[in-house]
């Protein structure tokens, strides 16, 4: 409630012409702020759904309800509504979260290609990196249980996770990290503001989310040079021609993703291949001054 009333003060104070409101907070309560006080500017981008469109538990169902709803509210005055992929446009409309007229579609947040330039792999032993916020949606579970299985059979390949510690429901905490830095399989390397020196140390990009609207810790990947191993979900999906730049595997699948990093250490010969086809793809589709454009057309800026 503080949130939203400061928003409806900032919104009155501040008197802007547009407003871009982007992650769940600020979409719901942002849009509510400018329902109150009439104001006609009011833009939303759906960067992902997150745990709150999970469901499983009486709390998780609840939650996903709520949310829904909340979104229905925020969203009915807004002047247009960008998603990052064409997923979650067709659930919000499917749904009747938002009118398909409203609805655009943009690739992702995009990424500064001078920013992350493509640097050659690392000669070292097979490398695998994952970077997220330390949630079991992003998959970090699975990466941990494959990576012991790959082990048992390359005990010489690297498995690195990069990411905070969170706060949420879906968090995953210090003790089960521990767990798995002292069994071996995986090496956490804690948290950081700037993660190019860790994606130029790794071979293989990895992301076994569950979803997301378009992860930009694969666009920098991507864009530095680096193959990708994903799952065939929202948004992850976005990112990867299967075979080209790197391959997807199912959601939640252990026995899949073991398998195809398994592919990736025996075939280092495709690893240069991929790297250059992310970054061509990268420079097509994910560069930021084209997202930007895009935006800014959608806004009428």
């Amino acid at each position: 409630m503080k949130t939203l009333f400061e928003l409806k003060k900032a919104l009155t104070l501040l008197q802007p012409d547009q407003v871009l409101a982007y992650t769940i907070k600020p979409i719901i309560w942002g849009g509510i702020a400018a329902r109150i006080i009439g104001f006609k500017g009011f833009n939303a981008m759906i960067t992902g759904l997150g745990y709150a469109f999970e469901k499983g538990s009486l709390a998780r169902n609840s939650v996903n309800f709520i949310v829904k709803n909340l979104y229905r509210f925020s969203l009915a005055n807004a002047k247009s509504v960008i998603f990052q992929n064409q997923d979650n446009r067709k659930l919000f409309v499917g749904l009747g979260l938002v009118s398909s007229d409203k609805c655009h579609r943009v690739f992702g947040s995009g990424v500064d290609l001078n920013e992350y330039k493509q640097q050659p792999l690392p000669i070292k032993e097979p490398t695998f990196l994952l970077i997220a916020r330390l949630l079991g949606d992003k998959g970090i579970r699975e990466y941990a249980d494959a990576a012991k299985i790959v082990k048992q059979r390359y005990p010489k390949a690297i498995f690195q996770l990069l990411g905070p510690y969170d706060s949420s429901p879906d968090k995953i905490g210090p003790t089960e990290i521990e767990q798995w830095q002292s069994s071996g399989h995986i090496e956490y390397l804690g948290a950081t503001k700037n993660v190019k020196p860790f994606i130029e140390a790794c071979h293989i990009y990895t992301l076994p989310s569950y979803h997301e609207g378009l992860p930009r810790t694969v666009l920098e990947a991507m864009s530095m040079g680096r193959p990708i191993l994903t799952t065939d979900t929202s948004g992850c999906r976005d990112t990867v021609v299967n075979g080209e730049n790197g391959l997807l595997v199912p959601t939640r699948n252990v026995a899949e993703l073991a398998k195809a990093m398994v592919w990736f250490i025996e075939h280092p010969g495709q690893w240069q291949r991929m790297a250059s086809s992310s970054r061509k793809m990268v420079e097509d589709k994910f560069n930021v001054h084209q997202v930007n454009a895009a935006i800014s057309d959608i806004m009428a800026l």
